[in-house]
């Protein structure tokens, strides 16, 4: 058994119930965002999280201890993403992300936006155009120390 394994039948479930992030999220106490990053393997449930989980999800015990445990983050199957949804934020930060690093570094001063202390909101934003996807990223600046 792995992680993956875990995930996998996370997802598995997921579909076969007809279940919601947002449900999940809501029966947890924490945000959809975090808790669907958490279902996939990305962060750590502490026990009351974990066995939440568990009885959604159909987990065994075993099952649920992986969920439990630091994962190993950001791992996709490819350095260059090949799935269509995730390569245009790649294309994005190819893109933009000197933009970000200059207009931030301009703001703030030398350093970085946190992924630790962070917080994020997707919403779907109506548009007579058509629907919108609207993400907001709030990251803790941690500029870099002289020693």
């Amino acid at each position: 058994m792995s992680r993956l394994a875990v995930t996998e039948k996370i997802i598995a479930t997921k579909v076969a119930k007809g279940i919601k992030w947002a449900d999940v999220a809501a029966d947890i106490g924490l945000s959809k965002e975090w808790v669907t990053a958490g279902c996939l393997g990305q962060m750590t449930f502490n026990d009351e999280q974990a066995a939440k989980l568990a009885k959604t999800f159909d987990l065994t015990e075993a099952e649920a201890q992986w969920l439990k445990v630091v994962p190993y983050k950001g791992s996709l199957p490819t350095s260059v993403p090949t799935d269509p949804l995730i390569y245009r934020f790649y294309e994005l930060i190819s893109v933009y992300g000197t933009t970000f690093k200059e207009l931030i570094h301009e703001e703030f001063g030398d350093g970085i936006m946190s992924a630790i202390d962070f917080k994020m909101d997707l919403q779907r934003e109506p548009n007579a155009m058509g629907d919108r996807v609207s993400i907001v990223m709030s990251g803790k600046f941690l500029p870099y120390k002289t020693y």
